[in-house]
């Protein structure tokens, strides 16, 4: 362990990755990587690991200034490695309370410049960016025109940004203007993306994901579909089934 008074935002960053590597392990690597079809760069650390290192070491820098920090975490997200880049978006997420319009520039920069796999898309975009679009739901329309991005994370993006806000009900017009622009998208992540944001308006919004779900029987890509009557009631999942879109075991 480093001893505290050596700690400062001046070195924090050699100091995190000397402690990833004291906690990696080849095993955990391996088994990592086989969550993505991508090549990815792990040290090869647990995530409940790597979430109690950001604790611990945002309690070095948290008075530093924001844009010291987000500085910071910049340099984290650009490594390409996967547990770097959760502790950035972890110390992001720490800033939440001092977010100000200015910085969606910055967060729209790393998920178009950094991503490379699903993990280090969903993490900013569920908590970070989904907590400023509901600070500043002006944004949401720079979110809709993710869906036209030739960056496939920029599409997920759009996507998953708005989970934890389609669970509390919010934006439900906005989610099903996503799920348009997004619906015949051909990259199967994105497919699983617009389904996952449509389950998770689902809990707020039965009825209508469902008439959705029914208006666009014909054309819905099937893992699109799949995904988006998951968390139904079984009285609706049944109503899927006798129209024969998909068979779901309830």
């Amino acid at each position: 362990m480093i001893e505290q008074k050596f700690i400062d935002n001046d070195n924090i960053l050699e100091v995190i990755i000397q402690v990833l590597g004291q906690n990696s392990d080849e095993k955990t690597k391996l088994s990592g990587s086989k969550f993505f079809k991508e090549q990815i760069k792990l040290h090869g650390v647990k995530v409940s690991t790597v979430t109690k290192i950001s604790k611990e070491y945002f309690e070095y820098i948290k008075n530093c200034d924001k844009n010291e920090i987000l500085s910071l975490c910049e340099t984290l997200f650009s490594s390409g490695y996967l547990e770097e880049q959760f502790i950035a978006c972890n110390w992001s997420y720490y800033l939440k309370n001092q977010y100000s319009m200015d910085d969606f520039i910055t967060f729209e920069r790393r998920l178009n410049q950094y991503v490379t796999n699903w993990a280090s898309c969903d993490t900013p975009c569920n908590h970070t960016i989904g907590t400023f679009i509901e600070m500043y739901p002006n944004f949401i329309q720079n979110i809709i025109t993710w869906t036209k991005s030739n960056n496939r994370w920029l599409r997920r993006g759009a996507a998953v940004t708005l989970i934890i806000p389609a669970r509390k009900g919010k934006f439900i017009d906005e989610i099903f203007q996503i799920a348009n622009n997004l619906f015949s998208d051909k990259e199967d992540l994105v497919q699983k993306g617009y389904g996952w944001m449509l389950k998770a308006a689902s809990e707020s919004h039965e009825k209508e994901v469902f008439e959705y779900v029914i208006k666009n029987k014909s054309n819905m890509p099937r893992t699109a579909l799949r995904y988006s009557i998951e968390k139904m009631s079984k009285e609706l999942k049944e109503e899927v089934e006798k129209i024969n879109l998909l068979y779901i075991k309830t």
